[in-house]
C-alpha cells in the first residue's frame, strides 16, 4: 500500500467487508463483464424494481473491525452477572466436555454443514444423530425417537396435537398437568388455542373419570416432585387419551421411564446433556413415542438403510412424507430442528457412557437428598418429598431476606410462592455449594459427612422408582470414554460430511454463506452461556443490551418498528407472524379473518404454519414466468373481503425474481381487509436495497440462520425473529414467567426462553456490527451478482427457469433437468449425486419446481469457487450428452452409479464403460482435494419399508 495514503485508509475500518465477500474488485468487473453489466449499481437496477428501491443506505453505525467488534461485545458481555443457578424449571448448569466444545461446537466441520438431505455427504451427521436417538430410545423406555425438536415447550405443543391424530377419543379437550413447567403451559396454551382445542389445566390428583384425547404430565414436575405415574397414565388411556410425559433425561437415568409406566409419548429437552444455558438456547427437544405412532412423529428420524453395495448406510427416514411437510392439512410445522446440540447431547452420553452418567446423575441426587435431609433436621418445612435434584422449602417471612442472601452470595434461587423458594442442583454443585447455601438458610453448618452416611442407608427415592433396566447398551456408548478415543471417534465422523469448510454449498433458498470465526467466538463465552433464562433482570444487563443493539439494527434492516426475538426457528417465525395477525384481527372484532392467500410456489412450511394458526389456505395462482397471478389474486382478495387474514408471500419469490408488481399486491391485500405477512427466507437479497417494511408488508421474519450469518449446524439451530409494524406489536409474543418490557404485556408465548435461542444472537449482533450498512449492502449486491454469473454461465448448458423483466434473476436461479431427463432418464436427483463426485453438495432439489434444481451461490463463494461449480456442471452435462448419443447406456453411466466410494476404485470388478479416473476424478482439480463419500447411493425405499431408527448392532457394521 503507498505509504501517501490517508491515516483513515490504514486503519482499514471495513477490512471485514472484504474478508465476507467472496470475490475481489478484479473478479467483480470480470463477472460484471461477462454478465453484460458496467457496474453492480447498474445489475442492481436491471433487478431491483425501481418502485421498491430504498431512498438512502441504512443508517447502520461504521463498520467494526473484527478484533474490536470482539472487545466491544466483550464489553457488553461483562455486564451480565453470571450466578450460580439453582432456579431449575428445566435449565440446568451443565459441565461441557472440552473434547466436544473444541471439536463439535467449535468445529466449522460440524457447524457449517447442512441438513442431511443428501445422505452420501452426511453419514457422519447421521450417526451421531441416530446415537442421540437411541440415548433417548433407552432413557425414555419407548421404541422410537426423532432427531430433535425446538425446545421442551414446543415440543409439549407437538405432542398435544400428535395426540389429536392418534387418539380415537371424541372428546375436544386436552389435559395438562398443573404441576408441568409454567413455559410450558404457556406454550401449550399459543398453539392449542389456534387448534380450537379445550385446554384443562388442572392438579392430576383432582381428574376424576373424565374424558380426554390427550394428556400432558412432568416427571419430575415444576414442584421437584417424583411419582409413579403408572396408575395415573393408565387411568387417562383407559378414557381414550394418549398420554404424553415431559420429563429430564439425567433424571431417567435412575429413574423409571415413562414407557414403563405406559406413556405413549415422552419429551423433553437435552440441555443439561452438555449444553450449556445460553438464556434459553439453543437446545434439542427429545421426543420419543411408540413405533405404531411413528407416521404421526413431528420432526425428523434418522433411519438405518443400505447403499448399493449392500452395506449399512444412514438417511433421514421418511423423508418425502407427509407429516414433515404437510401443507394446509399439516397439524406440525417442524422445518427445523436442533442437529448441532442434539449431536453434542448425544456424544455427552457417548464419552460418559452409562456407568459416567449414572454416577453423575446419583452425584446430583446425593448431594439434593443431603440438603433436605439437613434442612428437614433444621427445622425448614421441606414440601416435595420425593425428588431427583429440586426441592422446594417453605421459610414464610424469611424468604424473601433468604432469597436476597443467596443473590449476594452468589446464588440464583427460584421465588416460587410467598414464603416458598426451591433449588435445583446440577452437574456442576459441590459440596462447597451445598454448605454455602444451607447455612443461608439455616445460619448453621452443615455436617456432609453425617448426613451423607443417613442418605445412602435411608435413599430419598423408593425402589419402586428407580429404573431396573439397563441403560445405553450399544457398543457406542461404551467405548470412547479416554479422550483420545473421543478425539478420534469425532474426527472420524466429521471426515464422512461435507460442509462449508470443503467447498460452496449452493442450496436455493437456504444461503449457506460464511459464517465467520469471529461472529462465532462469544457464543461460548460463559458470561453468555452461563446465564438461565430465567434469571433476575437485574443481572442480565449485558444480554438486554446486546439484544437491544440487535433490535435496533434489524428494525434498521427491516423497516418494520417492532422486533420479537422469541422465535427459536423460520418455522416458529411464521407461527409467530401469523398469530400476531390473528390477535391483532381479534381486537378489533374481526376474529372471523381466517382466509390466508398463498401463492402456489410457496414453501411448504407457508400453508402448514396457515394451518397450525387456524387458518384457511386458499391457494393464489402464478403465471409462466412464476410471478404471482395478479388477476387471481385480486380476485381471490374480493372474493374473501369479509373473512380475509393475510396473504403470505416470499420476497423476492421462491422461483428466484424480484416481482414487479409486489408493491401492487400488498395494497390489493389491505384494500381488502388482509395483512401482508412476507417470508423472511430471501431477505439475502433485499438487505441494504429494499426491506419488507418500505415494500408494505406488514410483519416478516428474520432467518437468522440464513441471511444473518447463524450456521445451519448441520440442520438446526436457527433462529426467526419477526419485524412487525406499530399496529402488530401490541400482539407479538411475550412470556408468562420472564415477561418482556412492551405494549405485548400478557400474549402468550410460542417458545419456551423469552428470547428463544438467545445466545447465537450474538453472532448475528457481530455479523452486523463488523459488515455495517456499507457492508451488508455490498454483500447483497454481491449475493445478486454471484446469482447472475451462475445463471448467465449455465443457461446454454441447463435452462433457466424463471428470469426478472430484465432478464435478471435475484440472489437464486432454477435450473431446468425436465428436458433432459425426458430424453435421457437422467433426473435432477442422478446430477445432484455426481456433484458430490466433484466435491459439491447438490444445490436444492425439486423446490419449488418439480424436475429441477434451485442455485444460490450467496456473496461469500469467490468468482474461483463459482468457476469450479460451474465447470461442475458442464463437466455433468457433458457426461448426460454421452448418454444422448450412446456412448453409455441409460442405466450404465457415471450419473446413475454415483456417488462412487473408495471401495469402487479398489473393486477387483469394475463393469463399466466409463473409467475408474473418470468416476472418482471427473476434473484434474478434483483429485487435489477430493471428498470421499463414504457410502454409495442409498436405498431410500429400503429404509422407508424397513423403518429403523436405532443404532445397528456392531455386527451389522463389520458385514
Amino acid at each position: 500500500m503507498p505509504l501517501n495514503q490517508p491515516l483513515s485508509a490504514l486503519e482499514q475500518r471495513d477490512e471485514f467487508i472484504a474478508r465476507h465477500i467472496g470475490p475481489c474488485p478484479t473478479e467483480v468487473a470480470a463477472m460484471l463483464a461477462a454478465i453484460g453489466a458496467d457496474s453492480l449499481d447498474q445489475l442492481i437496477d436491471q433487478t431491483v424494481p425501481a418502485a421498491i428501491r430504498l431512498p438512502a443506505d441504512l443508517p447502520l453505525p461504521t463498520p467494526q473491525r473484527e478484533h474490536e467488534a470482539l472487545a466491544t461485545l466483550k464489553a457488553i458481555a461483562g455486564k451480565n452477572v453470571i450466578n450460580k443457578s439453582c432456579i431449575g424449571m428445566g435449565y440446568y448448569d451443565t459441565l461441557t466436555p472440552t473434547v466436544i466444545l473444541r471439536n463439535v461446537l467449535e468445529n466449522p466441520g460440524w457447524y457449517t454443514a447442512y441438513t442431511p438431505y443428501q445422505a452420501e455427504i452426511a453419514q457422519g451427521r447421521l450417526e451421531a444423530l441416530l446415537n442421540y436417538q437411541q440415548m433417548v430410545i433407552d432413557l425414555t423406555g419407548l421404541e422410537i425417537a426423532n432427531a430433535s425438536l425446538l425446545d421442551e415447550a414446543t415440543a409439549a405443543a407437538e405432542a398435544m396435537t400428535m395426540a389429536r391424530r392418534v387418539s380415537k377419543s371424541k372428546s375436544n379437550r386436552f389435559l395438562v398437568d398443573a404441576a408441568c413447567f409454567p413455559q410450558t403451559i404457556d406454550v401449550v396454551k399459543t398453539r392449542a388455542g389456534y387448534f380450537g382445542f379445550e385446554l384443562v389445566i388442572a392438579a392430576l390428583d383432582t381428574v376424576k373419570d373424565e374424558q380426554f384425547f390427550g394428556a400432558l404430565l412432568q416427571y419430575p414436575n415444576d414442584n421437584g416432585e417424583v411419582r409413579d405415574l403408572t396408575a395415573s397414565i393408565a387411568g387417562l388411556k383407559a378414557g381414550g387419551a394418549t398420554v404424553a410425559v415431559a420429563t429430564d433425561l439425567m433424571a431417567l437415568v435412575l429413574l423409571k421411564s415413562p414407557g414403563a409406566m405406559g406413556a405413549d409419548i415422552a419429551l423433553g429437552s437435552s440441555q443439561r446433556f452438555g449444553i450449556p444455558m445460553g438464556f434459553g438456547g439453543p437446545h434439542a427437544a427429545f421426543f420419543a413415542t411408540r413405533e405404531a405412532f411413528v407416521r404421526s412423529m413431528p420432526g425428523r428420524i434418522i433411519g438405518v438403510s443400505k447403499d448399493a453395495r449392500g452395506n449399512t448406510a444412514l438417511r433421514m427416514a421418511l423423508q418425502t412424507r407427509e407429516q414433515h411437510i404437510r401443507r394446509e392439512k399439516a397439524n406440525s410445522n417442524i422445518c427445523t430442528s436442533q442437529v448441532l446440540l442434539a449431536n453434542m447431547a448425544g456424544m455427552y452420553a457417548v464419552y460418559h457412557g452409562p456407568q459416567g452418567l449414572k454416577t453423575i446423575a446419583s452425584r446430583i441426587h446425593r448431594l439434593t437428598a443431603i440438603l433436605a435431609a439437613g434442612l428437614k433436621r433444621a427445622g425448614i418445612n421441606v414440601l416435595t418429598k420425593q425428588f431427583f435434584d429440586t426441592v422446594h422449602f417453605d421459610l414464610g417471612a424469611r424468604a424473601e431476606s433468604v432469597y436476597r442472601d443467596a443473590s449476594g452470595a452468589g446464588y440464583n434461587l427460584r421465588r416460587v410462592s410467598a414464603g416458598v423458594l426451591g433449588i435445583a442442583l446440577d452437574e456442576t454443585t459441590t459440596r462447597h455449594d451445598l454448605t454455602t447455601l444451607f447455612k443461608l438458610i439455616t445460619q448453621v453448618t452443615l455436617d456432609v459427612e453425617a448426613i451423607d452416611g443417613q442418605v445412602a442407608a435411608d435413599p430419598a427415592l423408593p425402589s419402586t422408582l428407580l429404573r431396573s433396566d439397563a441403560i445405553l447398551p450399544h457398543p457406542v456408548f461404551n467405548t470412547h470414554h479416554t479422550e483420545h478415543e473421543m478425539l478420534r471417534y469425532l474426527k472420524s465422523l466429521q471426515n464422512k460430511d461435507l460442509a462449508l469448510d470443503h467447498s460452496m454449498i449452493s442450496l436455493g433458498s437456504c444461503t449457506m454463506k460464511l459464517n465467520a470465526t469471529s461472529e462465532m467466538i462469544p457464543v461460548t463465552w460463559p458470561e453468555f452461556g452461563g446465564m438461565h433464562p430465567f434469571a433476575p433482570r437485574e443481572q442480565t444487563a449485558g444480554y438486554q443490551e446486546m439484544i437491544a443493539g440487535l433490535t435496533e439494527w434489524l428494525k434498521t434492516v427491516t423497516g418494520f418498528d417492532a422486533i420479537c426475538m422469541q422465535p427459536n426457528s423460520g418455522a416458529q417465525g411464521e407461527y409467530a407472524g401469523l398469530v400476531s395477525i390473528a390477535r391483532y384481527h381479534a381486537s378489533r372484532g374481526e376474529a372471523q379473518r381466517k382466509v390466508c392467500l398463498i401463492p402456489k410456489s410457496a414453501h411448504g412450511t407457508n400453508p402448514a404454519t396457515a394451518q397450525m394458526a387456524g387458518m384457511q389456505v386458499v391457494v393464489v395462482d402464478c403465471d409462466e414466468h412464476g410471478n404471482v397471478d395478479v388477476a387471481d389474486l385480486k380476485a381471490k382478495a374480493e372474493q374473501h373481503a369479509a373473512d380475509l387474514a393475510c396473504l403470505m408471500i416470499t420476497y423476492p419469490s421462491t422461483h428466484g425474481v424480484f416481482e414487479e408488481a409486489i408493491r401492487d399486491i400488498c395494497a390489493i391485500v389491505h384494500a381488502n381487509g388482509g395483512q401482508v405477512y412476507m417470508d423472511g427466507a430471501n431477505l439475502n437479497a433485499q438487505v441494504g436495497l429494499t426491506s419488507p417494511g418500505f415494500i408494505g408488508a406488514d410483519v416478516s421474519h428474520m432467518n437468522l440462520h440464513k441471511t444473518f450469518a447463524i450456521p445451519h449446524g448441520g440442520g438446526g439451530p436457527g433462529m426467526g425473529p419477526i419485524g412487525l409494524k406499530a399496529h402488530l406489536a401490541p400482539f407479538m409474543a411475550n412470556h408468562a414467567v420472564t415477561a418482556i418490557d412492551g405494549p405485548h404485556a400478557g400474549q402468550g408465548a410460542v417458545s419456551a426462553a423469552p428470547f428463544g435461542s438467545a445466545s447465537i444472537l450474538t453472532i448475528s449482533w457481530m455479523y452486523l456490527a463488523m459488515l455495517g450498512g456499507s457492508g451488508v449492502k455490498k454483500a447483497t449486491q454481491v449475493a445478486i451478482l454471484n446469482a447472475n454469473y451462475v445463471a448467465r454461465q449455465l443457461n446454454d448448458h441447463y435452462p433457466v427457469l424463471y428470469f426478472g423483466k430484465n432478464g435478471r434473476v435475484a440472489h437464486e436461479c432454477i435450473l431446468d433437468i425436465r428436458p433432459l431427463k425426458a430424453v435421457t432418464g437422467i433426473s435432477e436427483t442422478d446430477i445432484a449425486k455426481r456433484l458430490m463426485d466433484y466435491g459439491f453438495h447438490a444445490p436444492t432439489v425439486s423446490f419449488p419446481v418439480a424436475g429441477t434444481m434451485m442455485v444460490e451461490p450467496t456473496e461469500s463463494e469467490s468468482k474461483t469457487e463459482l468457476d469450479r461449480f460451474i465447470a461442475a456442471m458442464v463437466s455433468i452435462r457433458e457426461e448426460i450428452r454421452q448418454i444422448e448419443n450412446g456412448v453409455w447406456s441409460a442405466d450404465n453411466n457415471p450419473l446413475k452409479h454415483a456417488p462412487h466410494s473408495q471401495a469402487d476404485v479398489v473393486d477387483a470388478a469394475w463393469p463399466h464403460p466409463y473409467s475408474r479416473e473418470q468416476a472418482v476424478f471427473p476434473l484434474p482439480w478434483v483429485a487435489a482435494n477430493k471428498f470421499w463419500p463414504s457410502v454409495n447411493r442409498i436405498d431410500d425405499v429400503f429404509g422407508d419399508r424397513n423403518l429403523n431408527c436405532a443404532c445397528p448392532p456392531m455386527s451389522a457394521y463389520a458385514d
